[in-house]
């Protein structure tokens, strides 16, 4: 990590900087939204306002530095998922992960679009590195027989953005969640395939 405009690696302490500000402000912009301010982001992470800007010179860098962290969090996950002892578990928990961070990201990924910036393209190459973590996870928990066979990763990944986008939205994410992931299992398919024959 370089300091931004001086191409000369970041100090310890402004990285730790740098890091309590993106962890206050993604836990500030799930609680309050993305109109919050830089100032309360700067109150939570126990910084002054200009260490914020110094880093993110606008908020909207600062909601992108939150989508890209919150998404190589996640593929960080899922690549650590992938070698677990039970793949059923690992990928249902991940699946759940997904959604539980879901709200946080939807609001700032809606924050961004409305400043005129594409998600995808300020996110860059972390989407297709989730989404093939995403894919291991998929296969093994279908090899093991805990998910249903018919289902690829395209049509997880368009779960996960319906999701992801009711989530932030819906009083009863879990119940929601609940149907989504029997609907994934092999038991509730397998079953009504056999009864339409």
């Amino acid at each position: 990590m370089t300091s931004p405009g001086s191409g000369r690696p970041l100090r310890a302490d402004a990285l730790r900087n740098r890091a309590k500000v993106l962890a206050a402000a993604e836990e500030v912009f799930a609680v309050q939204g993305t109109s919050a301010s830089t100032e309360e982001v700067a109150r939570k992470a126990g910084v002054g306002i200009g260490t914020v800007f110094r880093h993110f010179p606008t908020k909207e860098s600062l909601l992108e530095a939150v989508l890209v962290a919150l998404l190589e969090r996640l593929a960080g996950e899922a690549e650590e998922l992938r070698s677990a002892a039970d793949p059923g578990a690992a990928f249902f928990g991940f699946f759940s992960r997904v959604v539980s961070q879901a709200a946080t990201k939807q609001a700032v990924t809606e924050a961004l679009a409305e400043a005129g910036i594409d998600a995808r393209e300020a996110t860059g190459g972390v989407g297709p590195g989730l989404k093939a973590a995403l894919g291991v996870l998929l296969d093994r928990a279908q090899e093991a027989g805990d998910v249903r066979v018919d289902v690829g990763s395209g049509e997880v990944m368009a779960l996960l953005a319906g999701m992801s986008y009711a989530a932030g939205r819906a009083g009863a994410r879990d119940d929601v969640l609940r149907i989504a992931l029997d609907g994934l299992r092999p038991c509730a398919c397998e079953d009504q395939a056999a009864a339409r024959r």
